[in-house]
């Protein structure tokens, strides 16, 4: 079992602001270490038959250029792919596509560190980002790095049944809870304007937990 208050506090959670595209765009970003080599926390991120036992199930191709699709999810297509290092995809989900880029380091003797970029244009009257905020994407990515550090510690790694169940139970939604919060400090941190980032966190605590 994961203790999800220690996973929820082994997370590095920033926001910020960058130009993508020639357009003013918002950065979520989630990172961890984990107990075991870079080599092996590539593979996990990067295998279609490792991938399901921690995220989702996918299908596609994961070579540059290729597309994949995660099991009622995004979809996207394969940009780069920097082995064993980073590799950068789409993000496209409801209509709007972002981009993901993931970063893989060695942190020592059998550690390694994931770092985890997600890239939206969103400038500050984007209607999504007002809504929602940072948490919109950065709960379900902590969601993810907690099935990841399940995976990693020995564990056989969850279906989407089981997930979902979990998530739908009171620990799960007091995860959900937690990592809203955590990422409305994270946009506090960014210099959002507290009433806001007030008003779009308790907006996706409720998106997360509600039922």
């Amino acid at each position: 079992m994961i203790d999800v208050q220690h996973q929820l506090n082994a997370v590095r959670r920033t926001v910020g602001r960058t130009t993508f595209e020639a357009r003013a765009a918002r950065v979520v970003s989630v990172s961890q270490t984990y107990d075991t080599d870079a080599a092996d926390l590539w593979d996990a991120c990067t295998n279609l038959d490792r991938i399901p036992r921690w995220f989702l199930p996918i299908t596609g191709d994961l070579q540059v250029g290729g597309r994949f699709q995660l099991e009622g999810n995004a979809s996207g297509e394969v940009l780069t792919c920097e082995p064993p290092r980073s590799f950068t995809t789409t993000w496209e989900s409801m209509g709007a596509t972002s981009w993901v880029e993931v970063t893989i380091a060695a942190a020592g003797e059998n550690r390694a560190t994931f770092t985890l970029d997600h890239i939206m244009h969103a400038d500050d009257d984007d209607e999504f980002w007002l809504q929602f905020g940072p948490g919109a994407v950065g709960v379900g990515w902590d969601s993810g790095l907690l099935g990841l550090a399940g995976y990693l510690s020995g564990g056989d790694g969850i279906t989407p049944e089981e997930g979902a169940a979990w998530a739908a139970g009171a620990e799960g939604r007091a995860f959900m809870a937690g990592a809203s919060e955590l990422w409305y400090q994270a946009a506090l941190a960014a210099g959002e304007d507290p009433a806001q980032a007030r008003a779009a966190a308790d907006r996706t605590t409720e998106a997360y937990t509600a039922g």
